[in-house]
């Protein structure tokens, strides 16, 4: 047995250390953890269409991506056909 003065020690560091770590993450947490311009500033974010016009500006604009994306998706396609049509000859 070592005595009650290990376990007065013990007893100690059961207390202060969960209230040690308490105190080092709880305070000027700004100044530790932050991180300068993590969150996009106003102009670089979307803005969310509300009124009626907008939205369909918005769903014309996306419709039109879309057209794009699978146009150039569907020449991709007969081009690699063309590719194996080629290859298998």
């Amino acid at each position: 047995m070592a005595g009650p003065n290990l376990e007065v020690f013990k007893f100690g560091m059961y207390i202060l250390f969960p209230i040690g770590i308490m105190y080092y993450f709880g305070t000027n947490l700004d100044g530790k953890f932050s991180v300068p311009d993590f969150w996009p500033k106003d102009g670089q974010t979307h803005k969310i269409p509300y009124e009626r016009e907008e939205i369909k500006k918005e769903l014309e604009r996306l419709k039109a991506r879309n057209l794009e994306v699978k146009r150039q998706r569907d020449a991709e396609e007969a081009r690699m056909r063309e590719v194996v049509e080629r290859r298998d000859q």
